[in-house]
């Protein structure tokens, strides 16, 4: 079985905080396993201290739900049918884009989660992380 390590976690991150960078924002990036502990968060310099939380909600809403935040954005509006999706959990479970699964062979090891910018800056560099687990894995 898969498990993600602090090392790994590091090359996601870097993955990361490179296309934040490329796109000028300062970001928080949270690395969580598979059971939605965490692995690693990164505060890059003048981040928001408010996305220190999104962004590991993020990541554990991802693991906990098997699927990207993005996907929930539009189920969970006012007369959705998962409207208030976000009350549960204690408030934990994050309803828009910036969280992604990690998978190895279909299955969900992990997440990462961005905040610090607009959603689809987000998931831009939610994404450029997972292509970096991705590259990581294919080596």
């Amino acid at each position: 079985m898969y498990k993600i390590t602090l090392d790994v976690a590091k090359e996601i991150i870097a993955g990361a905080e490179e296309e934040a960078k490329n796109i000028g924002v300062a970001m928080v990036i949270s690395v969580v396993d598979d059971g939605g502990n965490l692995i690693a968060i990164h505060r890059m310099d003048d981040a928001w201290l408010a996305s220190i939380d999104i962004a590991q909600n993020k990541a554990w809403t991802s693991v906990a739900l098997k699927m990207p935040t993005a996907n929930l954005a539009e189920a969970t509006v006012p007369a959705a049918e998962l409207f208030g999706l976000n009350t549960t959990n204690n408030g934990r479970l994050v309803v828009f884009g910036g969280g992604i699964p990690l998978l190895v062979e279909e299955k969900v090891v992990g997440a990462i989660g961005v905040s610090g910018s607009s959603v689809p800056h987000d998931v831009q560099v939610a994404e450029a992380g997972v292509n970096a687990f991705n590259t990581q894995q294919a080596q």
